[in-house]
């Protein structure tokens, strides 16, 4: 049951094919809301690749469908959304997630936040880098090329501690299940999967330049800094197919 707090931000919902995205003005106070109301959320970040992935895989959709909040992150889905009429603007994961560490690090009570995934030393970077702005920021840190005992001492931390703000940098579709089963330890704490974005704020790869931000070509960017993942943006093309054929 949502408490009455959170019911201030109600939150409509449609579908891109078969999987929800939640429509919002405001994601980070509905998610502020629901930490002040000592409820937890699991966030997808929805994108193109996720909604073609989820038509064939049903663990992803089931996934998705049991999240607590869809945000459209991808261009394809604002798209999509736009010609169903709906003027939702794009909201990347990367920076709702940002927001919430900024309003985490400026809250009266001191919370601490975790960050779990990407390449050895990359994590530890990121959090330094938050650090840098917000020393009283406590954040617990492990990257995601850990043992099954590593991983169980992990678990076991985020237990005992109890942060606030989860971010799950292992990749779509893993994080998702990560998160989906092991989200109970901290019920009262935000999950937040966030594939590559302990790399951007390490520094160690850089975001796309705003134009291609505003003409919604950030995958073409991050294609020239990955060509590896040609063959995934591959999808793209096809999302766009379906959503005319859809239509």
């Amino acid at each position: 049951m949502i408490s009455p707090q959170v019911s201030v931000f109600p939150l409509k919902k449609t579908l891109v094919f078969s999987v929800p995205v939640h429509l919002c003005k405001n994601y980070g106070d509905w998610l502020q809301a629901r930490l002040e109301a000592g409820e937890g959320a699991h966030v997808v970040t929805l994108n193109s690749e996720m909604v073609m992935l989820a038509e064939k895989n049903a663990a992803i959709e089931a996934a998705i469908q049991q999240a607590d909040l869809v945000i459209p992150d991808g261009a394809g889905v604002t798209i999509y959304l736009r010609l169903e009429g709906f003027k939702q603007p794009r909201c990347p994961g990367i920076e709702l997630a940002a927001e919430m560490i900024h309003r985490l690090a400026q809250s009266h009570e001191p919370r601490a936040i975790a960050f779990y995934g990407g390449a050895p030393g990359v994590t530890d970077l990121a959090a330094e880098k938050w650090q840098q702005q917000y020393p009283q920021l406590e954040i617990l840190t492990r990257n995601g090329f850990i043992n099954e005992t590593e991983e169980a001492e992990w678990l076991q931390t985020l237990q005992a501690q109890q942060p606030s703000l989860i971010l799950v940098g292992l990749g779509v579709p893993r994080q998702e299940y990560w998160i989906q089963a092991h989200r109970h330890l901290c019920p009262q704490a935000i999950w937040i999967g966030v594939g590559g974005s302990f790399d951007v704020w390490s520094g160690n790869k850089q975001r796309a330049p705003k134009f291609f931000c505003r003409f919604n070509l950030e995958w073409l960017y991050r294609l020239y800094q990955e060509p590896w993942r040609w063959r995934r943006m591959l999808v793209l093309p096809k999302f766009f197919l379906r959503t005319l054929f859809t239509r």
